[in-house]
């Protein structure tokens, strides 16, 4: 059984792989299925970005497919970047442009709660779909820390890890990460472990 993943990053297909090869999935991603289709995230929540990406992917397979959409919501900002996070900065904006965006907007901002969401979509060969979520609370620091990571890690404080996501390893990070909690809230589906 094959899932095709709604993506060109390795490292996202590496953590997929970690969490579904006992289900006795082989996990690829579109580009090493040779599918090679760009879809513009029209969506206004994460859930319907993850769906327009992999309802695209499942119209060219029929194998299982996996997609995701991801991004960083500040309270002070009224949950802004939001589904903008990788454009927040403009077309080709570094991920210190787009955390610097974000700390001079946040200014002397007190409340600077925030949280990293993830959607994924998950559909069958038959056209099931399956949504699963994920999430980790925390605050947006006034200063970059640590240079692990990608995107806003360097100023993403996670309150379980009490460190910024740019400060953990990868190990730190995926035990709470916003994209491995939606990943195993749809393995405990997949596997028939879900909680009534």
């Amino acid at each position: 059984m094959k899932i095709i993943v709604a993506t060109k990053n390795k490292n996202k297909v590496r953590e997929i792989t970690d969490v579904f090869s006992p289900l006795g999935f082989e996990v690829v991603s579109q580009t090493d299925a040779g599918i090679d289709i760009d879809v513009e995230e029209t969506g206004d929540t994460f859930e319907k970005n993850a769906l327009i990406k992999a309802r695209a992917i499942a119209l060219v397979c029929d194998d299982y497919v996996l997609a995701d959409d991801s991004g960083l919501c500040v309270d002070a900002l009224d949950g802004r970047p939001g589904v903008y996070s990788a454009r927040y900065a403009g077309e080709g904006a570094t991920d210190k442009d787009k955390y610097t965006k974000l700390l001079t907007e946040l200014g002397d901002e007190k409340n600077r709660r925030a949280k990293f969401v993830t959607s994924m979509a998950f559909i069958t060969p038959d056209g099931a779909e399956i949504i699963t979520n994920g999430e980790v609370i925390g605050k947006i620091t006034k200063e970059p820390a640590g240079d692990g990571g990608f995107g806003y890690d360097p100023v993403f404080y996670s309150d379980e890890l009490e460190k910024t996501f740019g400060e953990a390893t990868l190990e730190e990070k995926n035990t709470v990460s916003h994209r491995s909690r939606a990943l195993k809230a749809l393995y405990d589906i997949l596997s028939g472990e879900e909680k009534e």
